[in-house]
């Protein structure tokens, strides 16, 4: 394995299409909770809307050579972007800033799993999160089935908050 990792500009996302639109196919085949509402998520009704409704984003794309192997998509949002019509993703009154930090998209293609790159892109988005001083409110959204995911998040220190849209998705906070 030849393993680099490399930011990519907002303009630049359309490198990620086949990795997010495999994440919500992963997604959907985990579920165990209304696993027909990943049928209408993809690259262009998940990653494109959340990209131009954040303030900052952070793209890594991870290669084995030229091969995409994985990305992570964290971003900096003002906290009112989670309240839609799909759900509102956490208690409005208990983020004090006016903004919060997502990991908001995570995958790895199962042959690279249990190589440390999960955790190097984790830590990535993590420092690049914390650069920020107007967000104290960290969140990540696990899909239902995803225990995988759920346990490695908690290992990394977030913890369960709650669940929305009876159980379709954890929520895992950290606060700074």
């Amino acid at each position: 394995m030849e393993l680099h990792y490399e930011i990519v500009p907002d303009q630049k996302i359309d490198v990620c299409r086949d990795l997010c639109n495999e994440l919500m196919t992963y997604q959907k085949a985990k579920a165990t909770i209304s696993p027909e509402l990943f049928d209408t998520m993809n690259f262009d009704t998940r990653l494109v809307p959340s990209v131009h409704k954040a303030m900052h984003n952070y793209i890594v794309v991870v290669k084995d050579r030229n091969k995409l192997v994985g990305y992570v998509y964290a971003n900096i949002s003002p906290k009112e972007v989670y309240r839609n019509d799909f759900a509102t993703f956490f208690d409005m009154k208990s983020v004090k800033r006016e903004a919060v930090g997502c990991l908001s998209q995570f995958y790895i293609k199962d042959e690279y799993r249990q190589y440390g790159i999960g955790s190097k892109l984790f830590n990535m988005s993590m420092n690049w999160l914390s650069s920020f001083d107007e967000v104290d409110d960290y969140f990540i959204y696990v899909s239902n089935g995803n225990d995988d995911a759920l346990s490695f998040y908690q290992r990394k220190g977030f913890t369960i908050s709650h669940e929305i849209l009876d159980g379709f998705i954890t929520v895992l906070r950290s606060k700074q």
